[in-house]
C-alpha cells in the first residue's frame, strides 16, 4: 500500500480516503486540495477485498489515523440501463458476503458532487463488493438483488473502517464501464479517461462530507 498524506490543523479529525489502483491514486493524489481543513491521507491499498482490509487494518492501527473519517473511492461497474462511463455512484450501503455497512451523509455528498463535478449524473444505491471483475450475464444477477454498482474494495474498506463505533464512513465509485460501455482495460479508451477526470475533481465534495459531519459548527 501507500499513502499520501498532506497537513492540516493538528486538532482536527483526520480524512482517509481509499483507493485500490495506482491510476485512482494518482487521480486523487493531482486533483485539487482545495477545502481541506484537516489532515488527509490518500491510500492506495492493493485490489480486491482482501487487500482492503489488511491495509486498512494497518493504517487504522496507526494512531494519527485511528479515528480518522473514511471514504472509499475509485472506479466501479455500473449495473442499471443507463448509466455512463463519468457517472458518479454514491453508496447509500456497501454490501457482500460478509454483511452490510451503512454510509452517512449520502445526501450532503450528492449535493457537494453536483456541484464539484457539474453536468455529471449521480446516481444512489446500495453497491455491492466482488472479489472478481464483474462482467456478462453476472452484472443482471447483481442488478437483481437491488445493488446499483458493484466494485472489489469498497465493501471490505467500510467493513473494516466501521469497527469503530461512530466513525462516519463513504463510498463515491466513478462508473468506468456500464451494461453497454464494457471495457477492457482501464484507461486505454474515451470511457477510462472521462473516469479519470471526474475522479480528479471529486476531492473537495468529499472535504465538505468531512467538515460538515464532523467539524464543530460556528
Amino acid at each position: 500500500m501507500s499513502a499520501d498524506p498532506a497537513t492540516g490543523p493538528p486538532d482536527t479529525t483526520p480524512l482517509l480516503v481509499a483507493c485500490a489502483l495506482g491510476i485512482e491514486h494518482l487521480a486523487l493524489r493531482t486533483g485539487s486540495r482545495a477545502g481541506a481543513s484537516a489532515p488527509v491521507t490518500v491510500l492506495r491499498t492493493g485490489m480486491g477485498p482482501r487487500a482492503a482490509e489488511r491495509a486498512m487494518t494497518r493504517a487504522l492501527g496507526d494512531p494519527a489515523l485511528s479515528a480518522a473519517a473514511v471514504v472509499a473511492t475509485g472506479f466501479c461497474a455500473g449495473l442499471a440501463p443507463g448509466m455512463h462511463p463519468g457517472d458518479l455512484v454514491v453508496a447509500e450501503e456497501t454490501r457482500d458476503a460478509d454483511g452490510s455497512t451503512p454510509c452517512a451523509g449520502t445526501e450532503l455528498l450528492v449535493k457537494e458532487l453536483v456541484r464539484a463535478v457539474p453536468g455529471r449524473t449521480v446516481h444512489t444505491g446500495p453497491l455491492t463488493g466482488s472479489d472478481h471483475v464483474v462482467r456478462g450475464h453476472e452484472r443482471g444477477d447483481l442488478l437483481a438483488t437491488g445493488a446499483i454498482a458493484v466494485d472489489m474494495e469498497s465493501a471490505a474498506t467500510l467493513r473494516t473502517a466501521a469497527r469503530t463505533d461512530g466513525r462516519p464512513v463513504a463510498a463515491v465509485r466513478v462508473v468506468v464501464d456500464a451494461p453497454q460501455h464494457e471495457l477492457v482495460r482501464i484507461g486505454t479508451v474515451r470511457g477510462g479517461l472521462s473516469a479519470f477526470r471526474v475522479l480528479r475533481a471529486v476531492l473537495p465534495a468529499f472535504f465538505e462530507w468531512h467538515r460538515s459531519l464532523l467539524l464543530p459548527r460556528r
